[in-house]
């Protein structure tokens, strides 16, 4: 039966908590929204761990410190797929006794965010070259002004003489004058107007890159790195209205060992969607870690209400069902474990965390399925 094609289908109850909040990444597609990193590093758990086993002996090895850059090269470099890093990074644990800093940012920029650093020359470029355009076709409207006016003056010298028979020939130079004055501001406001979309479309291309870089590019929640930028701001400005709500998927590896990784993936999929679609206004949700979330409230200062909005959050989850395409079988259900903590004065990130992951710890020890 568990070789069969499964997927899951999402049985919402309605929110009451607070009025529900569409996300912004529903506006995206799956493309534009899919992280950077997942499309460096497409490789599943598994293959993931089988690479970080060989990367860290070498970096051990070595004596290099563990740090984002250099974990990215030497996963890089176990990889294989870029000769070019590998005999850079050969070359430089060869020359020198410890692994320089400079050499280990230079080797990032040059191998792991080329592409996003052309992107953003590209960007600039495009920029500057929309700048100059409009710079042209100014100096081109002021050319034409001044064109025009010694036009008129030299009309006006003209019928300060007897016109007689001059005047038609006055009169059509200062048609033709006006006529061009009239093309060249036609032309610029069109030109402005194309440089105007231009800049609205290099507008949505960086707004939708820093949108994509903030999400997690499966659950299309915020990434661990944005929460944790944005809690921290949440509590500098409003420490006393900050709940966070963290929440892991019970037993969810008999997930990925009973039915495989893409139907896992479809649960943390459809976690996600919950969190976007039952979120209030101002309120944050993030994937934390694995099968771990984070939702923050920053805008309540009551523990009762963050644990009846975790509540409804845990019933909407328990709601999920795995089944059997085209049969509707129930194969199993999905739950997760709740723990809530309320901000208090002099907490930073960490300590509200921590407090938030003990209620948590004590939520799967209760049983699962609940909310501490």
């Amino acid at each position: 039966m568990y070789g069969r094609l499964v997927y899951v289908r999402i049985c919402c109850p309605p929110t009451s908590y607070m009025p529900i909040k569409t996300n912004h990444s529903d506006v995206m597609s799956q493309s534009e929204t899919r992280a950077t990193a997942l499309a460096l590093y497409p490789e599943d758990s598994r293959e993931a761990a089988a690479l970080l086993k060989q990367a860290v002996p070498m970096m051990v090895r070595h004596n290099i410190p563990p740090n984002p850059v250099h974990y990215a090269l030497w996963y890089t470099y176990s990889k294989g797929q870029e000769p070019e890093l590998n005999r850079h990074l050969d070359r430089v644990v060869k020359d020198f006794d410890c692994f320089p800093p400079e050499s280990a940012s230079k080797l990032f920029r040059d191998y792991i965010i080329r592409d996003e650093l052309e992107e953003a020359r590209a960007g600039q470029q495009q920029a500057i070259n929309l700048v100059d355009d409009m710079e042209r076709d100014v100096s081109r409207c002021v050319n034409g002004s001044a064109n025009f006016q010694a036009s008129l003056g030299h009309c006006m010298e003209m019928l300060a003489e007897p016109v007689d028979h001059r005047l038609p020939a006055i009169l059509s130079e200062l048609q033709q004058s006006t006529q061009v004055m009239q093309d060249q501001q036609e032309l610029f406001l069109s030109q402005l107007h194309s440089a105007q979309n231009e800049i609205m479309s290099l507008r949505d291309k960086l707004e939708r890159a820093q949108l994509a870089a903030s999400l997690d590019g499966l659950t299309k929640v915020l990434n661990r790195a944005t929460f944790t930028r944005l809690l921290e701001h949440a509590l500098i400005n409003a420490p006393h209205g900050v709940a966070l709500v963290m929440l892991d998927i019970d037993h969810f590896k008999q997930f990925n060992d009973r039915y495989g990784h893409p139907l896992g993936d479809r649960v943390l999929e459809h976690v996600g969607q919950v969190l976007r679609n039952s979120i209030p206004p101002q309120a944050l949700a993030a994937r934390y870690g694995g099968e771990e979330f984070c939702v923050v409230l920053q805008t309540c200062s009551d523990l009762t209400s963050a644990h009846t909005f975790a509540e409804q959050l845990r019933l909407k989850i328990q709601a999920l069902r795995i089944k059997v395409r085209g049969t509707d079988e129930v194969l199993d259900t999905v739950t997760a474990s709740f723990g809530v903590a309320l901000a208090k004065a002099g907490d930073d990130v960490e300590s509200l965390l921590t407090r938030a992951d003990d209620a948590l710890y004590q939520a799967k020890r209760s049983g699962r399925n609940r909310v501490n």
